[in-house]
């Protein structure tokens, strides 16, 4: 009876380390996992806190140079652009020229799970004609090196080009 429970003994050891050893590469690669999911997040929160501050550069902050910003949805503004220069010039320029106040971040929850960085923000501003801009806004970041290289865009579309047809081109 003792061999047999002594036999027991070994073999649960060895299946424990061998459980042990096969969980330990999968520990450190979700150790990894996180390091660079609160890195994402932190890049993406203090890029938001600086353009909530007043700051100009936030698209090409956290933007990579060749992004594919997609913005979803139907209406004259969805598609895709491709590249920070093409994105800023289509889609942030033209509605940034129709506003007296530029659009500020108000309110934001951020997420990462892996290389994505979910974003729900609230965002105001004023157009050129006196009527606030308000809109929340969902963005989903594909991030390389501290850097959104995909993104998908949910917003309210109407809003935004109501401001668009509403208010002349300055330029």
């Amino acid at each position: 009876m003792r061999i047999t429970t002594l036999r027991n003994t070994r073999a649960a050891a060895l299946c424990g380390a061998l459980l042990f050893g096969a969980l330990l590469p999968s520990l450190g690669q979700a150790n990894a996992s996180s390091e660079i999911e609160a890195r994402n997040k932190q890049a993406v929160s203090q890029a938001f806190e600086r353009w909530a501050a007043g700051g100009t550069t936030f698209f090409s902050d956290i933007l990579a140079p060749d992004v594919v910003w997609t913005i979803k949805g139907s209406g004259p503004s969805a598609g895709t652009h491709r590249g920070v220069d093409a994105f800023v010039g289509e889609a942030v320029r033209p509605f940034a020229a129709r506003l007296s106040e530029p659009v500020r971040p108000v309110s934001k929850q951020i997420w990462a799970d892996g290389d994505h960085v979910i974003i729900q923000w609230d965002g105001t501003g004023m157009a050129r004609d006196g009527q606030p801009y308000r809109n929340s806004y969902a963005w989903i970041f594909r991030m390389r090196d501290g850097k959104a290289y995909e993104v998908s865009a949910y917003l309210d579309l109407p809003a935004y080009d109501d401001v668009l047809q509403r208010i002349p081109d300055p330029a």
